[in-house]
């Protein structure tokens, strides 16, 4: 099977548009682009985990055709709001040869969506299927189930997914993957030692106010330790809204205070703030050594295909 980051940036994408903070100035330098998180499962099947406002772009870059379904976290726009994109499958197939594709979210977030994508059931492009927290579901090869995740008041539909399938040499395999939160209120069982894990990283250093409830690094390190994931973490939805010492545009309004900057053991001095993948990677492996985690953590790029 493999695992495609179709992409792994926030809401707006990094580097974001008309911004010279540091990161996106040195992102620009070397070319570097964080399009909205989507991920793609590519077994006998093909299942898509979001669709922002990039899917059209990131699938044709893959040559990606029609996936047999689409799991939505949230009703956040960068996670849903590329839905349009998807009547060009029925678009390019004969009249009557196009079967719907299954959209799965919770109650909540096809409330909102539904009142601006309901027509596209309608036309037989989508077929909307509600799930419900900790009750397991089928796609194909595929058992999948949902988790509650904690995404603020205007995040009321938010949820991970937990999904068991077979690796390539024939074996189980459980990939659990967070989507935007803050919290998970209370873990099902089934969440425990995974063989991966996908955690979002919003943030570097945890905020001193986290309006948007998005997860930092600093606090993901506790996620790895209550998960314990046995083989690999994956971190997406990095963000651009860290302070950069120095940085003149510290003032934007995007820009967080940190609450209490990650230092290395015994030490004052925070550890720096990455701001593009070369660094980002190699300061988590300093992070993860330092405070001696036996995880594997790689910061996961746009693009990056791993197979399992």
């Amino acid at each position: 099977m493999i695992l495609l980051f179709l992409g792994t940036g926030g809401a707006w994408g990094v580097p974001e548009l008309g911004c010279d903070c540091r990161i996106c100035q040195e992102m620009r330098l070397r070319e570097e682009r964080r399009g909205r998180t989507a991920l793609l499962l590519q077994s006998g099947s093909t299942l898509l985990i979001d669709c922002g406002p990039d899917i059209s772009v990131q699938l044709s870059r893959h040559n990606i055709g029609r996936p047999d379904a689409v799991l939505v976290t949230h009703e956040h726009g960068d996670h849903y709001i590329g839905m349009d994109e998807f009547l060009a499958f029925q678009r390019i197939r004969p009249r009557g040869e196009f079967s719907a594709i299954p959209f799965f979210m919770t109650g909540p977030a096809w409330e909102l969506i539904g009142r601006q994508f309901g027509y596209l059931e309608k036309l037989g492009v989508i077929r909307a299927q509600p799930v419900v927290p900790e009750e397991k579901f089928r796609v194909n090869e595929f058992e999948i189930m949902a988790f509650k995740t904690a995404h603020g008041s205007f995040g009321q539909g938010s949820v991970g997914y937990m999904i068991r399938t077979l690796d390539k040499d024939g074996k189980e395999v459980r990939i659990v993957y967070t989507s935007d939160f803050s919290d998970i209120p209370e873990p099902p069982p089934d969440l425990s030692s995974p063989d991966y894990l996908i955690v979002q990283s919003y943030w570097f250093n945890e905020p001193a106010q986290n309006t948007p409830g998005h997860m930092s690094f600093q606090r993901a390190l506790d996620f790895l330790q209550l998960l314990k994931p046995r083989k690999e973490t994956f971190l997406v939805h990095i963000g651009d809204c860290d302070l950069i010492p120095g940085d003149p545009a510290n003032g934007m309004a995007k820009k967080r205070d940190p609450l209490d900057p990650l230092k290395p053991p015994g030490s004052k001095v925070p550890y720096p703030v990455p701001r593009h993948q070369e660094e980002w990677q190699r300061v988590v492996n300093r992070i993860l050594e330092d405070y001696r985690l036996p995880y594997k953590c790689t910061v996961a790029y746009d693009g990056l295909s791993v197979e399992i």
